[in-house]
């Protein structure tokens, strides 16, 4: 694979975001060495907090967050995945699978020797990251999802399937006609600005163009079985699983009902609908979400 790698310059002096990048280098199963940004703080020999994002966005989308969380005293990870933000960028589209992406970030968790780990994850960030949960549950103490899911094959959600046929020949990402509303008005321009910043032409752009295509809510889409195997692995999960889902985001609509009646670690759990609140949850409602997670991550297990 030839691979991209956005250039520092771009990452200076973004509003709200002065965090050292911390960078993984792990071997694709070809061979190619690809390295993963993320954003390390706290103690290294504390409990860590995982925080995993969606698309086309990054680290940056948690920058109002971490300020908290580090406060509890844990160790903060904020990763950014594969073709995203400063971690490195496959040129083409045919280099990313929905296999690739959960082979890259398991690879990535097994050299970051993470254990008792606490995981924040929306969109893309869930559905791979509920993939680590499965495939690695001795690692997880808890999780807590935000507006995402694991479809498999089954899904009937008019919004995805025009998002999937808008984005399938798409020759660049629509960041103002369709990011920009997203967005709910939340953001000013020098904020929108910083998430376009890991993608200052358009050759970055392979990774966030072809997730649309990843999404399995067909049943021959060949992210099924990856996405069947991990929700069997969540049917087995019993530690403490938390849904926090925005009740205005028409992508996962009904996925987090649906983690709560078969996950059992999700039985009994204080589950919110955050009103008002679209897709990008960490951007739209930070605050809404640590009143929830902060008291969550203290909890006692059962």
């Amino acid at each position: 694979m030839k691979i991209l790698r956005t250039p520092d310059k771009y990452f200076e002096h973004l509003p709200d975001y002065d965090f050292e990048p911390s960078y993984t280098t792990i071997k694709d199963n070809d061979g190619t060495d690809i390295r993963i940004h993320c954003i390390d703080l706290g103690p290294k020999d504390a409990d860590p907090i995982l925080l995993m994002h969606g698309n086309p966005t990054w680290c940056y989308i948690y920058r109002n967050m971490i300020p908290e969380l580090l406060k509890t005293g844990r160790r903060v990870i904020a990763v950014d995945l594969v073709g995203c933000g400063r971690s490195d960028k496959p040129s083409k589209r045919s280099d990313y699978s929905l296999v690739r992406h959960h082979n890259w970030m398991s690879k990535w968790l097994e050299a970051m020797n993470l254990n008792n780990i606490s995981l924040f994850c929306q969109d893309w960030g869930g559905t791979i990251g509920l993939y680590l949960v499965s495939k690695y549950p001795e690692k997880f103490d808890r999780v807590i999802t935000s507006n995402t899911g694991l479809p498999l094959g089954d899904v009937k959600n008019k919004y995805l399937t025009i998002w999937l046929l808008l984005m399938r020949f798409a020759p660049s990402f629509p960041w103002n006609t369709v990011l920009k509303k997203s967005f709910r008005g939340s953001l000013n321009e020098a904020e929108f600005n910083a998430y376009l910043a890991p993608f200052p032409k358009l050759k970055y752009q392979a990774g966030i163009l072809k997730f649309p295509q990843l999404i399995a809510i067909h049943p021959d889409n060949p992210g099924v079985p990856a996405n069947t195997a991990a929700w069997e692995g969540l049917m087995k999960f019993t530690k403490p699983f938390l849904t926090l889902f925005g009740a205005k985001d028409p992508a996962s609509k009904g996925w987090d009902k649906k983690a709560q009646k078969h996950i059992p670690g999700a039985k009994g759990q204080p589950h919110v609908r955050l009103e008002n609140v679209g897709h990008f949850s960490q951007e739209e409602a930070p605050q809404e979400l640590l009143k929830s997670i902060i008291p969550f991550l203290h909890a006692k297990e059962g």
